[in-house]
């Protein structure tokens, strides 16, 4: 993952826990969507969609733990 994918909102901004994920494989989402809630820190957090685009795969589950900068979900890109 590079650093383009903690910017665009679509890697954990921190060492967390997944809690819930909104969306699947497939789904087109809008800008601004929730995408999934990360538990750091004692804070839930929502990870949201930063851009508008269809969702390529959930690179996570419900109960894992991921890392600072781990991908959590993969935005094709739209033409």
């Amino acid at each position: 993952a590079g650093k383009g994918d903690v910017d665009s909102g679509l890697a954990a901004p921190m060492p967390g826990n997944v809690q819930a994920i909104s969306v699947k494989a497939g789904d087109v989402v809008e800008k601004g969507q929730l995408l999934l809630v990360l538990e750091a820190m004692k804070m839930e957090h929502q990870i949201t969609a930063p851009r508008d685009g269809t969702v390529a795969d959930i690179l996570v589950a419900v109960g894992d733990q991921v890392a600072n900068g781990q991908p959590l979900v993969a935005l094709e890109e739209e033409e």
